[in-house]
């Protein structure tokens, strides 16, 4: 159905205009000021910005991890996400070592068929590179449009890959022009320190935070920075969560390497004294890396003012307090990772960004939507506003004032990591390719409506070369 939504305020990473836009086939077909079109359903946003749909590129939707499984499926999620302003998700698909990278994919479009509202696309783990798996990449880029690698350095004898493998994956992603992406944590030191701890009986959740120093997420970030470099590729660091990181990839920008990073919500308003609730309320803020000192705040925020950090992705990764977190009721190792974020993203970073001066309304469309978009090969059919992209918008209430809650969230986990929480500015309704997901505050999307994304190789049509350098 041809739509023509009225009276907004567009903002893109770029500008900031009245004008009408004009919907047809789901894409953006028109802008204009007082467009008037026969027969088309108008629908007034008068007082309300109009965004690109959010591109979340960080989500764990149905992940196994540490004996049970994220609570949100891609049902749940991508609702949730919905309602908080994101058109746009990829998710992570895990694999595992000695088995075809094939077969992973396989089992994440079996957990995603028939359940996503919005659009979706997959990121790849690499545990090990070898002739098998160097074989199958250029069909997981060619044919299943994944051109994102993702390298975990921390999770020893689980997920972490070695420093060989990171590297191969690096040169190899040159070559077949793919990003890496990596999770920068020195797994080895983490694996003794927290042996270190629990025979000396630390077995509370603040030690999870004492046992993952912020130095050691620095060093591994240097470290991956490094291999980049003298891989002549690219690096996508995911989650950095405290200035020993950022300062690194600061540094690396300025020497040339080809480095981004994103930071998350949890990160710029939460700080490591959660951690240290009583009643093992702080296994709720239990992931990693962990919540730091909060000074660590206003650095990651002034990074993102100027550019060392470019992007913010949720880390989606929820599990209930009641039935998973507490299954390190008396061993903080064994509190499962991860915290629900999808649904507050946009939200947080709006009021707690734009609102406070932190950053500009154009810096803040950059950072929700269209870095990500240009980073992982969705641009610009996604994360902009312009004639002939997809119509994937969000009409978005820039006034309203709300707390955020576990009894009004729609995620499917038994809490929220920002509860009570006061946010301004709330979506009150969302678009993906032109149709209706979230309207007036209430879902009217369609199970699996969502469609799967073939992503284009990492720097085409995506304007990704830009001046990196900066002003530490």
């Amino acid at each position: 159905m041809k739509k023509v939504i009225k009276n907004g305020i567009i903002v893109t990473a770029t500008d900031t205009y009245h004008a009408d836009v004009f919907i047809e086939n789901g894409v953006i077909s028109q802008i204009g000021e007082n467009l008037s079109i026969d027969g088309a359903e108008a629908i007034d946003a008068k007082g309300c910005y109009l965004f690109p749909g959010g591109i979340d590129p960080h989500t764990h939707l149905e992940m196994p991890f540490g004996g049970t499984v994220t609570k949100d499926d891609f049902e749940t999620g991508t609702i949730a996400a919905a309602f908080g302003g994101t058109t746009t998700i990829i998710d992570f698909c895990m694999t595992n070592k000695g088995e075809p990278l094939k077969g992973a994919i396989e089992t994440w479009h079996e957990k995603s068929k028939g359940k996503a509202v919005i659009d979706y696309g997959f990121h790849l783990m690499i545990g090990e590179m070898n002739d098998s798996v160097l074989n199958e990449l250029p069909s997981v880029i060619g044919d299943e449009g994944i051109t994102s690698f993702k390298v975990f350095m921390a999770y020893k004898n689980v997920l972490q890959a070695d420093d060989e493998t990171l590297f191969q994956t690096l040169i190899a992603a040159k070559n077949l022009g793919a990003l890496v992406m990596v999770h920068a944590e020195n797994g080895d030191v983490i694996d003794y320190l927290t042996k270190k701890a629990l025979t000396e009986g630390n077995t509370d959740p603040i030690y999870h935070a004492l046992t993952r120093p912020p130095e050691i997420e620095g060093e591994a970030t240097g470290r991956a920075a490094t291999f980049t470099g003298l891989a002549n590729s690219q690096l996508y660091v995911v989650h950095v969560s405290c200035a020993d990181a950022a300062r690194k990839i600061a540094e690396a920008r300025n020497s040339g390497i080809d480095i981004w990073g994103e930071t998350c919500p949890q990160y710029l308003v939460l700080d490591q004294t959660y951690l240290e609730k009583p009643n093992f309320e702080g296994a709720k803020y239990v992931w990693s890396p962990p919540l730091r000192e909060k000074w660590n705040q206003e650095v990651l925020w002034n990074a993102l003012k100027t550019g060392q950090l470019q992007a913010v992705g949720s880390d989606q990764c929820s599990f209930d307090f009641i039935g998973q977190k507490d299954l390190g009721k008396d061993d903080f190792s064994k509190i499962p990772n991860g915290g629900p974020i999808i649904e507050d993203r946009v939200s947080i970073l709006f009021s707690e960004g734009v609102k406070k001066g932190r950053v500009t309304l154009n810096q803040f469309v950059d950072i929700i939507s269209t870095k990500a978009a240009k980073l992982f090969g969705l641009y610009p059919k996604k994360g902009t506003i312009a004639v002939g992209v997809d119509a994937d918008i969000v009409i978005f209430d820039p006034s309203v004032e709300r707390t955020i809650s576990a009894e009004t969230h729609h995620m499917a986990v038994d809490y929220n990591a920002f509860e009570g929480m006061k946010v301004t500015g709330e979506p009150v309704s969302v678009l993906s390719r032109g149709e209706f997901v979230i309207r007036d505050k209430k879902f009217v999307g369609k199970l699996g409506a969502g469609q799967y994304l073939k992503r284009a190789k990492y720097g085409e049509n995506q304007q990704n070369n830009e001046n990196k350098t900066l002003v530490i």
